[in-house]
C-alpha cells in the first residue's frame, strides 16, 4: 500500500472519530432545542430511539466522502461541512427507518430496529407503535434539512448545498418506492435493479457527500459533473453488490444483521436474481425461501451451500471487483485537477469495498 493510500485510510479514521463526538454533542443539545420534547412522552421517545438508532454506529462513509470532497480542493477549514456531515447521516437515519419499516426487518446496526423498538413500547398498540416509527424516520428527515440551512457559512454555498440535499432527499424517497416496486415484480430485469441502485446508493451515499463537500470548498461542479456521476455509480454498483453478497454470506456478529434477511423479506437482489437462475431442486428451494419470513437458519444455510455449489458467491464478487476498478479508473483521473492525496482516497475506496465485512 503506497503512502498516499495509507494516509488517505488515517485520515478517514480521523474523519468518522471527529464526527462521532460532534454527532453526540448534536443530540445532547437537541432535546432543549425543541420545545415540544417536553410535552409528552411521545416526543421525547421519538428523540431517543433516533439518537440511538443514529449513534449506534455504521460505516459513516458518507461523512468520509463529504470532507475529503472539500480535500480536493483544499485542506484548510471549511465552514459548513460539519453541518453537512449531520445531515448526510440523519439523511441515512430517516432511509435506515424507512427500510426497517419496509422490510419488517428486527435488527439494525446491532440492536432493535426502530420500528421492533416502537412495536416493544406498545405491544398493545400496533398502528400507533408503526406511527411512532414513521414520526422518529420523518423527523430524521426535517432535521436533516434545518440542520444545513442553520450551517454558519456564505450565504451562496449554503442554498447551493441545500439543493443538492433537497434533490438527495427527494432521490432517497423515489429510490424507496423503486425498491417496492422491485420487489413486487418477480420479473424485476437488471435494469429496474441498477435503477434502484442509483437513486438508493449512488445519488445518496456517493454523487450527495461528493458535491456537497466540493461546494462548500468553493468548486463550480459544471466542469466535473459528468466525472462524479460516472463514478458515483460504479462504486455505487459495487458498494450495493457487496452488500448484496453479505446477507448471505457475512459474518452477523458483523453485519449486525441475521443472515439471510433480504431472502426472507423477499428482495430482488443482485445475489437473489443470480440465485433464481439456478434450475431443478436448487432453483426450488432459492424460490421457497424467498419472501418466507418463518425460513429457518438451517434453511438459510442450505441456501448458502446451493451458492457456494453453484459458485454464485465468486461469480458475484467478480463483479463487484469489475466495478470497483472501473471506479477507481474514473478516479485516477482527477489527478490533473485535484489534491493527489485526496484523489488517492477515491481510487482506493471502491477497493477497500470489495471486501469489507459490514
Amino acid at each position: 500500500m503506497n503512502s498516499h493510500a495509507v494516509s488517505a485510510l488515517e485520515r478517514a479514521a480521523g474523519h468518522q472519530q471527529r464526527f462521532e463526538a460532534s454527532f453526540e454533542k448534536y443530540f445532547a443539545e437537541l432535546a432543549t432545542d425543541l420545545n415540544g420534547v417536553q410535552l409528552g412522552r411521545f416526543p421525547r421517545r421519538c428523540l431517543e430511539l433516533l439518537a440511538q438508532l443514529s449513534l449506534r454506529g455504521g460505516k459513516r462513509i458518507r461523512v468520509t466522502l463529504l470532507y475529503e470532497a472539500a480535500g480536493l480542493v483544499t485542506r484548510e477549514e471549511v465552514p459548513g461541512l460539519a453541518e453537512a456531515a449531520l445531515s448526510l447521516e440523519l439523511l441515512h437515519s430517516h432511509a435506515l427507518v424507512l427500510d426497517d419499516i419496509m422490510d419488517d426487518s428486527a435488527m439494525r446496526r446491532g440492536g432493535l430496529s426502530t420500528y421492533y423498538a416502537c412495536r416493544e413500547d406498545l405491544p398493545d398498540h400496533p398502528q400507533a407503535a408503526l406511527g411512532l416509527a414513521m414520526m422518529v424516520g420523518d423527523l430524521a428527515g426535517f432535521l436533516a434539512l434545518r440542520v444545513l440551512f442553520e450551517a454558519d457559512m456564505p450565504a451562496d454555498r449554503r442554498q447551493a448545498m441545500l439543493d443538492v440535499q433537497f434533490g438527495v432527499t427527494t432521490d432517497t424517497v423515489i429510490g424507496q418506492v423503486l425498491d417496492l416496486e422491485r420487489d413486487v415484480n418477480s420479473s424485476a430485469d437488471e435494469g429496474l435493479l441498477e435503477t434502484v441502485c442509483e437513486y438508493k446508493t449512488s445519488r445518496y451515499s456517493i454523487l450527495g457527500p461528493l458535491r456537497l463537500g466540493l461546494l462548500a470548498a468553493g468548486q463550480d461542479l459544471t466542469e466535473h459533473e459528468e466525472s462524479l456521476r460516472r463514478y458515483a455509480q460504479l462504486a455505487g454498483l459495487s458498494g450495493q453488490m457487496r452488500d448484496d453478497y453479505l446477507d448471505l454470506f457475512g459474518d452477523p456478529d458483523v453485519t449486525g444483521k441475521p443472515r439471510g434477511a433480504d431472502l426472507r423479506a423477499g428482495r430482488h437482489t443482485y445475489l437473489t436474481r443470480e440465485l433464481l437462475a439456478l434450475t431443478g431442486d436448487d432453483h426450488d428451494a432459492v424460490k421457497a425461501a424467498l419472501g418466507n419470513p418463518e425460513a429457518t437458519p438451517r434453511t438459510i444455510d442450505h441456501i448458502r451451500d446451493i451458492a457456494h455449489r453453484h459458485d454464485v458467491h465468486t461469480r458475484l464478487q467478480k463483479t463487484i471487483d469489475h466495478y470497483a476498478h472501473a471506479a477507481t479508473t474514473e478516479a485516477g483521473s482527477w489527478h490533473r485537477h485535484w489534491n493527489s492525496e485526496a484523489v488517492a482516497l477515491f481510487e482506493q475506496l471502491p477497493q477497500w469495498n470489495t471486501r469489507r465485512t459490514r
